[in-house]
């Protein structure tokens, strides 16, 4: 076999594409991978020009090249890989990565290129592209590719931004599992876009959080219209998997340059307005204020104090009884929480506990309250002769925690206590907030055998005939009606309506913010024989408490 031949076996043997070309630019050899890679039969390229293989709009920049390499020019590109485009018979074009050589074989000048189609590499690498700009689930942009084009728009011209959270989320996950939540954040990425201006970029930040920026606009009233375009986009439900969801938002905003000098402050400026509109409830908005940022620092900065307290044992419970009026006889405790300030000295909840709001650290407080008060519960009751139950309020995030039963039988469990002696107290604004939520939570917690006491009842919004729809066990009347019971007919035409429904509906009522006899008699004449208040003691640490229960 020649060496020619041979080369030509060698050639076709490989899947790299090899060509060559003389001095013309007339193609004088091509492998089979060749061939087979521009749609032609071998022997038809064969004494062609090489343009075949180069897109029209390439081919004058190519001649000149050439023109130069056969003149003898250094070919700059020699034995370095580049990227361009070539094209196929059909006309189709397609990358290539290209890596040239060029001769004098004696006789006259010819070059020749190994050719690789990079076709799946750049799909593969757009892909990735994509990848690092979108978020995969909603397409919208992801929270990096947004950051650029604020860092690339802001210092230019006027713009704003909004952030968007959907309220209550996290509990809709857990009511209605994790698939159906992607398909409602599909569903509100969709909407945004359709309902939101063209020039609006919308991204998505986090898990429940969207954000928009707006060029060309820096005044408080085109941020009020672009809020109320985003509110109305949620003032239809929602169809997700045949089911009509209602959803709501909290909306916070911020101006450039007004709120920020550059795109990282706007952003902190808005993620501020948010939290102070989350903190109001949900379906609000709030426009970034100064006054928000010093909040917000002060804020941190307590929570980060109440992180450590926790640890160090600086957090509390004492403990305020519950006595029946007619005996005297204590039949219960509410755990009212206190912080012993190394500097402050005692610190009461009003202090400390707002600092809390949308902070995981709420629900670490909150499940060591819990077992503190059942760490209790069981010792006072080795103490007295009679039982004695213990009311233990709720933070909101526990009330919508999906674990909530777990948590409080293993906290009865732990401390081997009988569930009627543990009372879980919950404020009607927050039980009527997330109205169905709260209503399975407390089923949970009766199916254990726990009480459930509406605390604060009269101050919100909740109607007299809603108690018939939670299993409640107590309804404590607040202490707003009964201060002034025998010189306000009002107030105690309320306490008594409220008092007679409850003993027809079998729930025990606990008078709370009793201070003085008459109070106590008035009471006694309603009908109401539970009450809590100075009367009968301040909230008062274990050892104290202890005493009292000691005594014979």
């Amino acid at each position: 076999m020649s060496t020619k031949l041979g080369a030509i076996h060698f050639a076709d043997a490989t899947t790299l594409t090899i060509i060559s070309v003389d001095s013309r630019g007339n193609i004088r050899f091509v492998n089979r991978a060749a061939a087979d890679l521009f749609g032609y039969e071998r022997e038809a390229m064969i004494g062609r020009p090489v343009e075949i293989i180069i897109p029209e709009r390439l081919r004058s920049a190519h001649a000149r090249g050439f023109a130069r390499a056969m003149a003898g020019a250094e070919l700059n590109l020699g034995g370095k890989a580049v990227e361009v485009y070539a094209i196929r018979k059909d006309g189709s074009e397609f990358p290539i990565e290209l890596t040239l050589c060029a001769w004098h074989d004696g006789v006259e000048m010819g070059a020749g290129a190994v050719i690789k189609d990079i076709s799946e590499r750049r799909e593969r690498d757009s892909r990735l592209l994509r990848l690092a700009s979108q978020d995969t689930l909603t397409g919208l942009h992801n929270r990096g590719r947004f950051v650029e084009f604020l860092k690339e728009s802001v210092p230019h011209r006027s713009s704003m931004v909004l952030m968007i959270d959907i309220d209550g989320f996290q509990d809709f996950n857990d009511s209605h599992g994790h698939t159906t939540g992607d398909s409602l954040l599909q569903s509100i990425a969709i909407r945004l876009r359709h309902r939101l201006p063209t020039a609006a970029q919308v991204a998505r930040f986090g898990n429940d959080e969207f954000a928009v920026f707006v060029q060309n606009t820096c005044e408080q009233k085109a941020v009020e219209e672009l809020v109320g375009i985003v509110m109305a986009a949620f003032s239809m439900p929602f169809e997700v998997n045949e089911q009509l969801l209602d959803v709501s938002v909290s909306v916070g905003g911020a101006i450039y340059p007004r709120d920020g000098n550059d795109a990282d402050e706007l952003l902190a400026s808005a993620d501020l307005a948010l939290t102070k509109a989350k903190s109001m409830g949900g379906r609000s908005f709030q426009v970034y204020e100064p006054a928000m940022r010093s909040e917000a620092g002060a804020r941190r900065a307590m929570r980060d104090e109440l992180r450590l307290a926790l640890r160090a044992g600086q957090l509390a419970l004492h403990y305020q009884p519950q006595v029946n009026i007619e005996t005297g006889t204590i039949f219960g405790i509410e755990a009212l929480i206190r912080w012993q300030h190394p500097e402050k000295g005692l610190l009461l909840p009003g202090a400390f506990l707002p600092a809390l709001e949308q902070s995981a650290l709420t629900l670490e407080i909150g499940w060591w309250t819990l077992d503190e008060a059942c760490r209790t519960t069981s010792l006072i009751n080795s103490l007295s002769r009679q039982p004695i139950k213990m009311g233990v309020n709720l933070f909101p995030a526990q009330l919508r925690a999906p674990y909530l039963g777990r948590k409080v039988s293993e906290a009865l469990e732990k401390y081997r206590l009988e569930a009627n002696l543990l009372e879980i107290e919950v404020t009607e604004t927050i039980a009527l907030t997330d109205d169905d939520r709260s209503l399975e939570a407390m089923n949970t917690l009766r199916d254990i055998g726990v009480g459930i006491a509406f605390d604060d009842f009269g101050t919100g919004y909740a109607s007299l005939s809603s108690l018939q729809r939670y299993p409640l066990t107590t309804l404590k009347i607040d202490r707003g009606f009964v201060s002034e019971l025998s010189t306000k007919p009002r107030d105690a035409a309320i306490t008594r309506a409220m008092i007679t429904m409850s003993l027809e509906m079998g729930i025990e009522t606990i008078a709370e913010g009793i201070e003085t006899s008459e109070q106590e008699e008035f009471l006694l004449s309603l009908g109401c024989s539970a009450a809590q208040g100075y009367k009968y003691g301040r909230p008062m640490p274990y050892e104290a408490l202890a005493k009292i229960l000691s005594k014979p």
